[in-house]
């Protein structure tokens, strides 16, 4: 996967197309168990890291992630803002002073994923956007692992991307707002898990062009 930060405005711009795209119905599953301002905040974060695009663009990997934590944590209000920022701060901990290989960035992203889960005190089952990106990154790490290609990587992010958010249609919600719905948070698609499978199907559409 030939990407660097400078392939990162066309990437940020891809996000914004899929969560604008497809933002009225993310709402309407946040409203129907949420607060109902998820795409709100997190398009509010987009445009933000869309102004420092082109200083990100000229970073090295490692301050590029720090950047977008740090916009992240100051324009995305709610719980995303926080679980996000946590998760590209934590890629620059993880990331510092090694190679920007495809494998540096496997061991990164595990690692980031196990901040977010103690940071938002939540793990895969709850109804949260873990649900997508425990999932993503396992099997990110377990791929570059067994030596996959990128676009057998591509393709199992995706898939599981898509079956996490489809997992958690049936949970009952423990984190949260949803979570004093109690039996009727059941039925309804996290409007998190799903944001996280759009932007994370982005970014794969972007990177399978580039190859």
């Amino acid at each position: 996967m030939p990407l660097t930060p400078a392939k990162f405005p066309e990437l940020i711009n891809a996000i914004a197309a899929d969560i604008n795209e497809h933002a009225e119905a993310v709402t309407e599953l946040d409203q129907a168990i949420g607060d109902g301002d998820h795409v709100f905040n997190l398009q509010r974060g987009i445009e933000a890291l869309q102004k420092h695009s082109e200083e990100i663009a000229g970073l090295d990997w490692t301050a590029a992630w720090q950047k977008i934590g740090m916009t992240v944590m100051t324009a995305v209000g709610g719980a995303s803002g926080s679980l996000y920022a946590t998760l590209f701060i934590s890629l620059n901990k993880n990331s510092k002073g090694k190679p920007a290989t495809l494998e540096t960035f496997a061991e990164a992203f595990l690692s980031a994923v196990d901040a977010v889960k103690q940071r938002g005190k939540a793990d895969v089952g709850e109804k949260t956007l873990l649900d997508v990106l425990v999932p993503v990154a396992n099997a990110l790490h377990q791929g570059v692992t067994a030596g996959k290609s990128s676009s057998e990587l591509l393709e199992d992010i995706c898939r599981v991307a898509e079956a996490g958010v489809e997992s958690t249609r049936d949970m009952l919600a423990t984190k949260g707002r949803a979570s004093f719905l109690g039996e009727r948070s059941k039925g309804h698609i996290d409007a998190g898990a799903k944001t996280a499978q759009l932007m994370i199907s982005a970014i794969a559409t972007v990177i399978s062009q580039t190859r």
